[in-house]
């Protein structure tokens, strides 16, 4: 997208936020958020580093009539590109059922695990990276709340284009997903997933599920996902377990608190002589700037790669499987 056209999404999105911050219904009709994750890496096997501007998102969303809400959020850098990513629009007919269309999350992959503002780690696990397409697509979703008993239940179902983001194809072949979590983010939390993406490259079928369990201060997650591909018959295997937990400072100036994180995800074909071609291990220290934990900070991950079969989605570059150390500022606002 040319410059010009970033200048008035932003100018927009600036606009759109002093306008409704003036009216006292400002809350229902438009709230606004961004982030910003900017960072340095230092790639150990080739001596080589770089800076980038991993992120940078601004969103807003609202509800402009009663039981009908919207979103809309841009990537206004992802590696130098500028994104679209939601544009969507959601009607809740009953209570605790809505129905959300156009262009969303598709129904597999966790915020935290996603979402930059949210992520333990400067970079994504295997499974998150290389496993569909991207995180959206257009389409329509419906979610479902309920409880069983005291365990809260959530139920997600939806059909998409099966094509990039802002890619509104023609097929005769829908991709389609759904998911059920069991529990709350506070405390633990268990869920079942499974996709289905009958591309013309990549015919895949997804499943897999997540256990997690956390409070304020702390959170401990594992994954699993496995994926075939119809076209070449293959299945490829991810799964990662990761933690934190965050230190207040007694005494706090601009860091309020310390963050020691861990990561072990591994990712392999099924069917060879190796349990996993590809494992890594991130240890992660970040130092919080904002009281509540897990939000805006800095970060400093290591990260070691072992490598004992080399795949395709690890060999685009020499410093993909290399062992690395970089240095993050997220914002959140």
């Amino acid at each position: 997208m040319r410059l010009k056209h970033i200048t008035i999404t932003i100018l927009l999105f600036i606009g759109s936020a002093i306008t409704f911050a003036q009216s006292g219904d400002s809350l229902r009709w438009i709230r606004f958020d961004g982030s910003l994750k900017t960072k340095f890496e230092y790639a150990t096997e080739t001596a080589r580093s770089r800076f980038s501007v991993r992120n940078s998102r601004m969103g807003i969303s609202g509800n402009p009539f009663e039981r009908i809400s919207y979103r809309v959020q841009v990537e206004l850098s992802n590696q130098g590109k500028f994104e679209v990513l939601d544009m969507s629009a959601t009607i809740e007919p009953i209570k605790n059922l809505t129905f959300t269309l156009g262009q969303t999350s598709i129904p597999l992959y966790n915020s935290y695990q996603t979402t930059p503002s949210q992520m333990l780690f400067a970079n994504r696990a295997f499974h998150v990276k290389y496993f569909v397409p991207g995180s959206r697509d257009i389409g329509l979703v419906a979610h479902y709340n309920m409880n069983a008993g005291s365990i809260p239940l959530e139920l997600e179902a939806g059909i998409f284009n099966a094509s990039k983001i802002n890619d509104p194809i023609w097929t005769e072949k829908l991709s389609w997903g759904a998911s059920i979590v069991a529990g709350a983010m506070d405390g633990f939390r268990v869920s079942a997933k499974t996709y289905r993406y009958p591309g013309a490259e990549r015919d895949l079928f997804v499943w897999g599920g997540d256990i997690r369990y956390g409070r304020d201060n702390y959170k401990v997650e594992t994954e699993f996902l496995s994926r075939k591909n119809y076209i070449d018959n293959q299945t490829l295997n991810a799964a990662a377990i990761q933690g934190a937990i965050s230190f207040p400072l007694s005494n706090p100036g601009i860091v309020k608190n310390i963050m020691p994180a861990v990561r072990w995800d591994i990712i392999g074909e099924a069917g060879n002589e190796y349990i996993m071609d590809a494992s890594r291990i991130t240890a992660g220290l970040c130092f919080g700037f904002a009281t509540k934990p897990f939000a805006s900070l800095l970060r400093i991950d290591y990260e070691k790669y072992i490598v004992n079969r080399l795949l395709p989605e690890l060999n685009l570059y020499d410093e993909m499987d290399s062992d690395k150390i970089t240095v993050e500022l997220l914002i959140i606002f």
